[in-house]
């Protein structure tokens, strides 16, 4: 066989930090979203408006989205395996302590909801550095054609993450309560942060056949020596400025369904609990599909049209036909097809996920934490803004409203790639030539 053969074979090694990676995503989005499961049975025991139930889910979001970038920085500067072990232990930590919330607990000394929010707060931003190491994981062990599809199926694991959750903690809530199921989730992800932290490593060995997997050892040494001023000029960079601008509007979409989709269908469309939880597993169990499926047709497509025309056409096609979707949605009456177009809606829209993170890597050269960092503040500036504005615009509008303002917003950052160059490469390091041998003495 061949070097060319070798070098592009997907190694065991590489499907394990794979499929790492997705379980990673898997029980953060099940984490993070049981809030919005027992948010119900929670506002009823306490009595908490909707209003003040969205702003316990933005907690989360807020400090999730403000330490994106350093998470990122931190991950290039001391590996993606021990920030990743951080980030698992503090995740299992503040999951478990969300039981402690209300009476007797933490709302007892700080209130009901400051305690959640606080709780929440710490969750986010423990949680922040995920991704941003995921990417620098994919950076560090992928060539460039097949990044937009690991990103698909690290994406598609939060959408299963999301389908397991609606299913699965309601059944633990009837036989446990909602606090001790709080409890079985941190466990759960404590269990996986063991396994990741003894599983994997930061890079492939040195001599390892894989092309483009990151940076060696010794040129790592050589970017930390120029790293700040390349870090400066990644954060100015155009388009990945824009990159983060239009996938906020993909965060502001999804996360209309990531903390809404379960209250809309039972409290607004009046659907019954059973039907509440399955339209809710199918709408996560479309995007844990066609997030991959998005990523897989954007690096076919890069290979045979080049990388900005691959990445722009499926990520703007997507979050086009999302939208629509969506609209078309809100005008349906029967409960089966209301839940079939949104599925549909959030799946085309995820679609994007793995050209947006792709994008990202490719244009954040050296700085791969640091880029992803940016891109996922992005999504998480929108994903804050949207529980907080779809109850404020349905309470003026009605829900159907709220939801065309999801639509427009949507369709905004679709145009937003047609102004975005994923090949230009932001902060390069130029590693600095070897000393020129001294003159020969005659």
């Amino acid at each position: 066989m061949s070097d060319t053969a070798l070098s592009t074979r997907i190694t065991f090694t590489q499907v394990w930090v794979v499929v790492l990676m997705v379980a990673f995503s898997v029980m953060s989005y099940f984490d993070r979203t049981i809030m919005s499961i027992a948010g119900p049975e929670i506002m009823r025991e306490f009595a908490i408006s909707e209003t003040r139930m969205g702003s316990i889910y933005s907690a989360f979001i807020i400090s999730y989205a403000l330490l994106m970038i350093p998470g990122g920085d931190v991950s290039d500067r001391f590996g993606p395996r021990r920030v990743l072990t951080i980030m698992g232990l503090g995740a299992a930590l503040f999951t478990g302590l969300t039981a402690w919330c209300g009476r007797p607990g933490l709302g007892s000394y700080l209130g009901i909801v400051p305690a959640f929010f606080v709780i929440r707060l710490s969750l986010g931003a423990f949680t922040a550095p995920l991704y941003p190491a995921c990417g620098r994981m994919n950076a560090n062990w992928f060539p460039v054609d097949e990044r937009a599809t690991v990103w698909g199926l690290i994406a598609a694991g939060a959408g299963l993450g999301g389908a397991i959750s609606p299913l699965l903690f309601p059944l633990t809530i009837a036989r446990y309560g909602w606090r001790a199921s709080f409890w079985l989730a941190a466990a759960a992800t404590g269990i996986l942060t063991f396994v990741w932290l003894v599983g994997v490593r930061d890079r492939p060995l040195e001599g390892d056949k894989n092309p483009g997997c990151g940076l060696t050892l010794a040129r790592l040494t050589v970017q930390n020596q120029v790293r700040k001023t390349h870090l400066r000029r990644v954060l100015a960079d155009r388009n990945l400025i824009l990159l983060a601008l239009g996938y906020s509007t993909v965060g502001y979409f999804e996360y209309i369904f990531f903390f809404w989709i379960y209250y809309y269908f039972g409290h607004v469309r009046h659907m019954q609990a059973s039907q509440t939880a399955i339209y809710t597993t199918a709408i996560f169990l479309t995007w844990t599909v066609m997030t991959p499926l998005g990523g897989l047709i954007s690096d076919s497509l890069s290979r045979r049209l080049g990388r900005a025309a691959g990445r722009r056409t499926v990520a703007a096609t997507g979050m086009t036909a999302g939208a629509l979707c969506l609209a078309a949605g809100v005008n349906l009456s029967h409960p089966l097809a209301i839940a079939m177009i949104l599925s549909l809606a959030l799946g085309l829209a995820s679609c994007s996920e793995g050209p947006y993170w792709a994008s990202a890597i490719d244009v954040g050269g050296n700085e791969v934490g640091a880029a992803c960092g940016i891109l996922n503040t992005g999504s998480n500036v929108g994903g804050a803004i949207a529980p907080l504005m779809t109850p404020f615009i349905a309470k003026g509008v009605g829900w159907s409203g709220a939801l065309y303002f999801g639509c427009a917003v949507a369709m905004v950052g679709a145009i937003i790639w047609f102004f975005v160059d994923p090949t230009a490469r932001a902060g390069r390091v130029q590693e600095p030539h070897p000393p020129a041998p001294p003159p020969h003495s005659r």
